[in-house]
């Protein structure tokens, strides 16, 4: 239903969609006078404002655009009934259409798509574009969203235009972003440079050179050419995508593009088909890339839109870069080393100072001969990493090079000298009398600190009175781990743990008991180590001394602990010979073995397999395997949360626990181990292809393995049944989470669907694979009767751990309505929620709520699930994963939850309410949390939307009810959520596994 034009429009602009004037919609004269010179100068038109007049009067029609943001040209031929309507007198132009109708879903630019750009950043809700004055999404870009370095156009990337593009001098200072500068230089890089991944120009024109003419003499650059020629699927747009391979690999692309759904077939790759994975050319492989737990985890993170530009930005940094030779060791020392000596001449006029003001943090003993730049930069890098107090203490054994005037260049240390080489144990003894800080770091002068190491360090020392030495990540030169703990064998030889590996691999990084660690750096507690002797004299002039102390203090009962975020760059054998070295260690070795011969019979013989076992005294309660669907990382919701809740509560009650993905990690090693307790072990490098190796490799080493969720047990059910001779014989836990099969029922009954099979039958097809298992846990009493209909007998009910974290805010003090949930994919029961509430529920709140009163969308959104839709309601913010949950609870007045399908108890409900945020659910969910008397939560109804919107209304407006309802709920959550409640009933479940693995063991 077009406007007509009428007669007296001809020579005006029609009138404005709303009071804001966009970018686009602007006249630019400067612009049309450049760019239709020659057909002004036909018509004898000046400058000024005869140029606007005449171009709503004649050139609209002669197909002019009105500024270098709107293409006229392009605009008519993407739309081809736009194109229609104005042959038809509809409108004088498609600029006029796109005012009066187009700007609400149509793209204006062949380098700006609307719906796109909306997608892609769905913070840009109509509610947003309404507040700040946008008509759409296309003015937000021009105004904003093109100077934020937003993406308006898959090929268009502002990032790459910034790192690639040799833009003109007059454009180079434009303010108006990476796009404006790109149309003010003439598109010149469109020609010239990569503007994204999905398409190269310098390839372009060297495949096709007889498109140079062709380009230069109607066409703006490259990519304006292959985005908007006529022979649609004659060209390709870079080497690593054939229209001929792709559409002859995929028939029913090449189906589609005949039909008219797409462009050519390469436009179906970049929207489809690239997230699918397909081939793209008979050369790449997507699914053997995408493979990889790094690609994964990039794309995740949003580095890239997916595995083919991952694939070709890996390529071209291949190219550019080569593929660099690894340093030796033997370099890598040199390197250090020189380094070392440039840094020398600072310290001529600048002095380290270590002078004590009150108590020392720390007494640090460092024993030198000779290597003054080392120890230059070893003390540097120590009062760099810790500003506290430190009582400093050098011994300077027998030095002949600068470090006999050591007192030149620091202050506040105490320097003892020694005329020859007194050896490393007699100094440190020596040193020792004089330590009067309640710890004392060993520091060697070949290495670097990390950050914080020695705040870290006194931190896990303070942590337990039991803990009587505490040793560090140890990394080479190379940037190889020296080690991460050591062990010491039944033999007395020693070993430190994961040698020549990579520092980041996940054994590394969690916090552990060990056998020893190196006296590069450990830190022993003062009164432990006096009242132990320091160092054993026999051991002189040094090696296997920090071996022998780290036995004697566990066999006086401490604990020696290995804390990886302690970490050390080290120089290994950097103050000593390496031959003279081995002597030493062979002699003492000897020692070591006839000291603690009854110790050590009981250590693990000297064989790489069994490092595993030795890695760590066992302790404790024993060890779990864990095992998810994903790394259950607190922000992806949908039951994750509840995992993430379980692992902490199993350390807490003293177990090991190994975290194993089915799906490897898609997070980035430093959010994924800020989730979990220090002690767990998480193998973020691993999935469900590894796991048959993994179990092989740890064969007899876990005592129970938790599977989270039925399906995880259905496809891994093979694996496990090959390896049950390595896994415990009667200690499988599956932990259900949520029975589908109700959920399935009440996704059927609402919307409308069939069912094969009844509940009963369906209950029993679910459960089919837990007879593997001996314990079976349910997340509710609700659950566990339907597990027990299938015969089960052995099931226990875990919840959700949540205790009262009530914000503060007063009902008068607080707006909008929320809703906080993972939402993983479009047939989640969250998306369907919203999409209900949005459709259903929302429009019946209007003329209720005041105008003001906004919805907010929070939680984690897959990158494959467009919000888009929800998006284009004003009252709607799309806010995404959320930091501050307490700030968003205490902001927002009613938490609603519609949810219509969904099984075992929605966590969503129990933290709104542990927030005291009171929530308006639906009858499903309040039956599913047990709160269904209308006091703790307020039901919705089932499926009915103005219920749910009077129940939205009574707990909006009545600040009473408000209070009632918070404070009931804030009383239930302390009752049936507490953490000491929760602790107690997780460690009656591992402890009635155990008993019935191990009876007697229990028993004792």
């Amino acid at each position: 239903s077009e406007r007509q034009a009428r007669p007296q429009d001809t020579a005006r602009p029609p009138a404005e969609p709303v009071a804001h004037q966009p970018r686009w919609r602007r006249f630019d004269a400067a612009w049309y006078a450049a760019r239709y010179r020659e057909s002004l100068a036909e018509n004898g038109i000046g400058d000024g404002g005869e140029l606007e007049a005449f171009y709503w009067q004649k050139g609209c029609r002669l197909g002019h655009s009105p500024n270098m943001v709107f293409d006229e040209a392009w605009y008519l031929s993407a739309y081809p009934d736009v194109a229609a309507h104005v042959a038809a007198g509809g409108a004088r132009s498609g600029f006029e259409h796109y005012i009066r109708d187009g700007h609400r879903d149509r793209s204006p630019h062949w380098l700006f798509d609307e719906r796109y750009y909306l997608a892609s950043n769905p913070d840009i809700t109509q509610g947003v574009l309404q507040r700040q004055h946008f008509v759409n999404g296309y003015d937000h870009y021009l105004a904003i969203g093109n100077a934020e370095l937003r993406t308006g156009h898959r090929f268009f990337d502002p990032l790459l235009y910034g790192e690639n593009a040799d833009e003109s001098e007059e454009v180079r200072g434009h303010a108006g972003g990476p796009f404006i500068r790109f149309l003010l230089d003439d598109c010149r890089a469109g020609s010239t440079a990569r503007l994204s991944w999905y398409f190269d120009p310098a390839w372009y024109l060297k495949t096709y050179p007889e498109l140079r003419e062709e380009i230069a003499s109607g066409w703006t650059c490259a990519l304006h050419h292959f985005l908007c020629n006529r022979g649609t699927q004659r060209y390709d747009g870079l080497q690593w995508f054939s229209e001929q391979y792709y559409g002859a690999t995929y028939p029913d692309v090449l189906a589609a593009v005949d039909k008219g759904a797409f462009r050519n077939t390469y436009e179906h790759f970049v929207k489809f088909g690239a997230a699918e994975r397909r081939r793209p050319h008979a050369e790449v492989d997507l699914v053997q890339h995408y493979r990889s737990v790094a690609v994964q985890a990039s794309i995740e993170r949003g580095d890239y839109e997916n595995a083919f530009t991952h694939w070709l930005a890996q390529r071209h940094a291949a190219e550019e870069d080569g593929n660099p030779e690894p340093v030796a060791e033997v370099q890598s020392k040199q390197l250090f080393a020189r380094m070392a000596d440039t840094m020398l001449p600072q310290f001529a006029r600048s002095k380290l100072d270590f002078t004590v003001h009150g108590q020392p943090a720390v007494s640090v003993i460092m024993v030198l001969h000779n290597k003054f730049a080392l120890t230059m930069t070893a003390l540097s890098s120590l009062r760099a990493v810790h500003a506290g107090p430190i009582e400093l203490i050098l011994v300077d054994s027998g030095s002949r090079d600068e470090t006999r005037h050591l007192a030149r260049y620091l202050s506040g240390a105490r320097i003892m000298r020694f005329a020859h080489n007194l050896g490393f144990v007699a100094a440190c003894n020596a040193a020792l009398a004089h330590a009067t800080a309640p710890a004392v770091l060993y520091l060697n002068n070949d290495l670097t600190l990390g950050i914080k190491s020695v705040e870290l360090a006194l931190a896990r020392l303070q942590s337990d009175p039991r803990i009587g030495a505490v040793g560090a990540k140890f990394i080479r030169t190379n940037g190889l781990l020296q080690e991460a703990g050591s062990i010491i064998w039944r033999d007395g030889s020693t070993v430190g743990y994961l040698r020549d590996s990579d520092p980041a691999c996940p054994e590394a990084n969690f916090v552990r008991d060990v056998d020893f660690c190196s006296g590069a750096f450990l830190l022993v507690r003062t009164a432990c180590l006096k009242a132990l002797g320091g160092f054993d004299d026999d051991f002189r002039p040094a090696y296997y001394e920090e071996t022998d102390l780290c036995v004697r203090l566990r066999k006086a009962g401490h604990r020696v602990v290995y804390d990886p975020s302690v970490v050390v760059q080290h120089v290994e054998f950097g103050s000593a010979s390496s031959s003279r070295s081995a002597r030493m260690i062979g002699r003492n070795h000897r020692m070591f073995v006839e000291k603690h011969l009854d110790w050590l019979r009981y250590k693990h013989p000297p064989r790489p397999r069994n490092a595993l076992f030795a890695r760590s005294p066992k302790s404790g309660r024993g060890r779990i395997l864990f095992i998810e669907d994903r790394i259950p990382m607190r922000d992806l919701g949908s039951g994750y949360v509840r995992s993430n809740d379980i692992v902490h509560a199993m350390a807490s009650l003293g177990y090991h626990v190994s975290v194993y993905p089915v799906y490897p990690a898609t997070t980035s090693l430093l959010q994924t181990l800020g989730d979990f307790p220090e002690t767990v072990e998480v193998l973020y490098d691993r999935g469900q292809e590894q796991l048959p190796q993994f179990i092989a490799e740890r064969s007899g080493y876990y005592d129970i393995v938790w599977i989270g969720r039925t399906h995880n047990l259905q496809r891994l059910l093979p694996i496990l049944a090959d390896a049950s001779s390595a896994l415990p014989d009667h200690s499988v836990v599956l932990d259900t989470e949520a029975i589908a099969a109700p959920r399935l029922v009440e996704q059927a009954r609402v919307l409308g669907r069939a069912l094969e099979h009844d509940l009963e039958t369906m209950l029993r097809t679910e459960l089919a694979c837990a007879y593997f298992c001996q314990k079976i846990v349910a997340v509710n009493e609700r659950d566990a009767a339907l597990i027990r209909l299938t015969g089960h007998s052995k099931v226990s009910v875990l919840g959700h751990l949540k205790e009262p974290v009530p914000t503060p805010a007063p009902w008068r003090g607080r707006s909008g309505l929320l809703f906080l949930g993972a939402v993983h994919e479009t047939s989640s029961p969250n998306y369907d929620s919203l999409s209900w509430f949005v459709k259903e529920v929302l429009p019946l709140l209007e003329g209720r709520l005041p105008p003001e009163v906004r919805f907010s969308i929070a939680g984690y959104v897959d990158r494959r699930v467009d919000m888009s839709p929800f998006g284009r309601n004003r009252r709607v913010d799309l806010l995404g994963p959320v930091g501050d949950l307490a700030e968003l609870y205490d902001a927002h007045r009613v938490f609603v939850a519609p949810t219509r399908f969904a099984g075992g108890i929605p966590f969503k409900v129990h933290e709104a309410a542990a927030h005291g945020l009171p929530v308006v659910a639906t009858e499903l969910l309040c039956r599913q949390v047990g709160w269904t008397d209308n006091t703790a939560i307020l039901s919705g109804g089932t499926d009915d939307p103005a219920a749910f919107a009077d129940q939205v209304m009574a707990l909006y407006a009545d600040e009473a009810r408000w209070n009632d309802v918070r404070d009931e709920a804030l009383r239930r959550i302390e009752a049936e959520n507490s953490r000491a409640g929760y602790l107690d009933r997780l460690g009656e479940i591992l402890a009635d596994v155990v008993a019935e693995a191990h009876p007697r063991h229990a028993a004792q």
